[in-house]
């Protein structure tokens, strides 16, 4: 199956504008798992784990432990705090920059 690779500098920057920016870096306040966290609105949070995150979690472990794995819809509730918690401090702005 091919795979599409961009190598245009426009399609390069579209891919970063997409998947890293605006993310700021926040820690599981249980577990420590780092993770990028981006919001673009009250209501809409995008998260970016990475393998190293994943392997820290231990709500994900047992859930992946269950019969039939960890629903890929599935989201940390202890991260999802610390995620809160973050955007009470300030660290996380809300809202879209230029479309983002």
């Amino acid at each position: 199956m091919a795979s599409f690779v961009p190598t245009s500098p426009e399609t390069l920057e579209d891919q970063r504008l997409y998947t890293r920016a605006r993310l700021v870096e926040v820690s599981c306040l249980d577990c420590l798992a780092t993770v990028g966290v981006k919001k673009n609105s009250e209501h809409h949070t995008s998260i970016q784990w990475s393998d190293e995150a994943l392997g820290h979690c231990p709500e994900f472990a047992r859930m992946a432990a269950q019969p039939g794995g960890r629903p890929v819809y599935a989201g940390c509730s202890r991260l999802v705090a610390s995620i809160d918690a973050a955007v009470r401090e300030g660290r996380i702005p809300i809202g879209a920059e230029d479309g983002y």
